[in-house]
This record gives structure tokens, C-alpha cells and sequence, in this order.
């Protein structure tokens, strides 16, 4: 489950940083240039979405517990 976590931030930073690179590069199209870094923003967002959906469903599952200061104290 951690290299499944670490693996998905890895994808997400690149991805963001895919978007950066778009976004600075000079090219003639404007249009090319903003379709390609809608794009990487909208992969790093179907990223974000799926890490958060395997943490709920690993949760829930079983496979992670919750952990900190426990309640009532």
C-alpha cells in the first residue's frame, strides 16, 4: 500500500509539473500550448481522485488504521 501511495504522489507532481512546462513554453499555438496543460491538470486531478478513493477503500477494507490522539482524553 505505501509504494501504491508513493507511486500515485509521484504521478501527481509530475503531472503538475508537466503542466508547469506547458504553461512556460514558448510555442506559436496558444491553443496547442493550453489544451496541453488542461490536459496535465485534468490527469492530475484523475490522479488526486483515485489516491484519495484506494486510501478510503483500503480504509475500509481494513488494510490502514487511523491513528493519533485518542478521543476523550
Amino acid at each position: 500500500m505505501t509504494y501504491l501511495v508513493i507511486i500515485a504522489f509521484v504521478a501527481i507532481l509530475g503531472s503538475l509539473g508537466a503542466a508547469l512546462f506547458f504553461m512556460m513554453r514558448r510555442s506559436a499555438s496558444t491553443a496547442e500550448k493550453s489544451k496541453k496543460m488542461a490536459n496535465a491538470l485534468a490527469l492530475r486531478v484523475g490522479f488526486s481522485i483515485a489516491l484519495f478513493a484506494c486510501i478510503l477503500l483500503a480504509w475500509k477494507m481494513g488494510y490502514i488504521h487511523p491513528t493519533g490522539i485518542p478521543q476523550g482524553r
